[in-house]
């Protein structure tokens, strides 16, 4: 398995766009619909990393799945605050089937994917909903924590780089359609 970085990433995503223009893909008018796929993702992230966001976007999209994004909800509040927790709460708990955090080292230090974490966890980890995509910077540096080493890791495959798996850490793994289609 391997950690893909955030330009991997962006390749990856760019390959999957085709012809689309890859920035401006996550609705900047806040409208959030539900697509008629049968899963769907909240897609925790850093709010520094954007770009990566319409990435992660397209890259699950790409395999049928509907994505959560909070910044392109239109019922969010302008400026977060209590009503803006609750509604994520809210997402991570019962709106969405599955949440995956995009993992870059923002994004671990961020104080509001650690709280989304810790809402998901006792929710989708039991039931193997909940994946890391560790992104690491350009130089391969990715710092996580200790405590994301109980969590399953989206990766690349190292035979076939254009294959992901869901790596857990009892060192099983699924492919990461196999993991996106169970419910």
């Amino acid at each position: 398995m391997a950690l893909l970085t955030k330009e991997e990433f962006a390749s990856i995503a760019s390959e999957k766009a085709g012809n689309i223009r890859l920035t401006g893909v996550v609705n900047q008018s806040r409208k959030f619909s539900k697509s008629s796929s049968s899963t769907s993702i909240f897609l925790s992230h850093s709010h520094s990393e954007k770009s990566l966001v319409e990435q992660g976007k397209l890259f699950f999209e790409n395999l049928g799945i509907s994505i959560y994004v909070d910044w392109a909800d239109e019922t969010m509040p302008d400026k977060p605050n209590a009503v803006t927790a609750q509604k994520i709460k809210n997402q991570i708990i019962s709106s969405n089937d599955k949440f995956v955090l995009l993992a870059t080292n923002q994004a671990v230090a961020s104080k509001w994917c650690n709280w989304e974490v810790g809402i998901a966890d006792p929710f989708k980890l039991p039931k193997k909903k909940i994946a890391l995509m560790p992104l690491a910077d350009n130089n391969r540096t990715w710092n996580g924590n200790e405590y994301l080493n109980i969590y399953p890791r989206i990766e690349r495959g190292t035979t076939d780089n254009k294959k992901y798996w869901v790596w857990y850490p009892d060192g099983t793994l699924e492919t990461i359609i196999d993991w996106l289609k169970r419910p």
